[in-house]
């Protein structure tokens, strides 16, 4: 599975913005798909999660209400809604795929498996 991020940019606090994360290749065995961001010198964070084949949804305490995450199973594409953006959401966003197989904790970096570039959002005050 290979992913490519896209859709960060310069947006003033208040604003909104939406990722993408497009996989190419089979999607058949993915599990979650998630969204994590990572400021410099600091280690990768959770930020939202989703099942590929299920309605679940998983997100960060400090995103819930304002971030939504979904899919296009078709294009093979997830999604971030980012509404009411912070200063402190400036980050480099990363979307990650975790394969089937036992339990996985969605929001752990260790499960996943495939990660795409990074896309780079900056929130201005």
């Amino acid at each position: 599975v290979q992913l490519q991020a896209s859709g960060g940019g310069l947006v003033q606090a208040g604003g909104s913005l939406r990722l993408s994360c497009a996989a190419s290749g089979s999607t058949s065995r993915v599990h979650h798909m998630g969204w994590f961001r990572q400021t410099p010198g600091k280690a990768r964070d959770f930020v939202a999660a989703m099942t590929w084949g299920g309605p679940s949804t998983y997100y960060a305490d400090s995103v819930k209400g304002r971030f939504t995450i979904s899919r296009d199973n078709a294009k093979k594409t997830v999604y971030l809604q980012m509404n009411s953006l912070k200063p402190e959401d400036t980050a480099v966003y990363y979307c990650a795929a975790d394969m089937l197989g036992g339990y996985h904790d969605p929001g752990a970096m260790y499960e996943y498996d495939y990660w795409g570039q990074g896309t780079l959002v900056t929130v201005s005050s």
